[in-house]
């Protein structure tokens, strides 16, 4: 494992161009559980019942029981040690972007100014009537979906399943894959699509592929260059750490 710390480290210090892409792993440890998961939200809110754009337009009221238990969840949480590791190498000039298919705001409260969100956000609203746009507020939770000043209901600023993914987000996050030198998979299943194509986009066009996870991946055995086992939370921050020695090194060489 020091081995695979030592190389990614070396690797990310010698580039500014790294790109991170995010899946549901990064914020199960700020206690955001995956919605996959054995008894995750997907067992209490079937998907097929809660989380389509038809269901929704049926009825609203029932899907937002949906997004107020997921805004409670998110209310809790806060960026843990990973996201914070992605903000500071961000902040040292390595990390470009991030490309996260999550819905938590967790990158940008971490202090990520560049953040592709695939799936949306789940902290604002708006009305598909009138295009109105506001904070999701937990305080109407006991009157059902919340209403739009022009009588319509708002919806949450996510991603249902029957929507299609922004365009703006698909483009970039295209972009950042065929451009980055070094491509960062944290936390991701590579079940999601079109998400789970970018490491392979990235690997065509000779970007170097670090996967962090508690589990191996189809990207494990397929394009990954280097794995590294564990909680993305203690694994990321040991990366960063020894980024930064390599770094203040490398300022230190440069004043003799």
């Amino acid at each position: 494992m020091k081995e695979l710390i030592e190389k990614s480290a070396q690797l990310i210090s010698n580039s500014s161009n790294v790109v991170a892409v995010t899946g549901a792993g990064i914020s199960v440890e700020s206690g955001i559980p995956d919605f996959r998961s054995e008894g995750g939200l997907w067992s209490r809110f079937p998907p097929e019942e809660y989380a389509t754009y038809e269901a929704f337009l049926d009825n609203p009221d029932k899907v937002w029981e949906l997004f107020y238990e997921i805004g409670e969840t998110i209310s809790k949480a806060k960026p843990n040690p990973a996201h914070i590791a992605l903000a500071r190498l961000e902040e040292l000039g390595h990390l470009v972007a991030v490309i996260t298919q999550n819905i938590d705001n967790l990158h940008y409260s971490a202090g990520n100014k560049t953040v592709v969100e695939y799936h949306g956000n789940a902290q604002t609203l708006s009305c598909p009537a009138c295009h109105r746009k506001r904070p999701v507020s937990l305080s109407h939770r006991n009157h059902g979906a919340p209403r739009c000043e022009c009588g319509g209901f708002m919806k949450p600023d996510v991603v249902l399943f029957g929507e299609v993914i922004p365009s703006q987000a698909l483009f970039m996050g295209e972009t950042l894959a065929k451009s980055c030198e070094v491509l960062l998979v944290i936390g991701t299943s590579a079940q999601v699509y079109p998400a789970a194509s970018l490491p392979y986009t990235a690997k065509q066009w000779g970007a170097v592929i670090m996967e962090f996870n508690v589990n191996r991946t189809p990207f494990t055995e397929s394009v990954t260059d280097i794995f590294i086992e564990g909680p993305v939370g203690q694994t990321l921050p040991e990366v960063l750490k020894r980024v930064e020695e390599i770094d203040n090194q490398k300022q230190i060489d440069k004043q003799k």
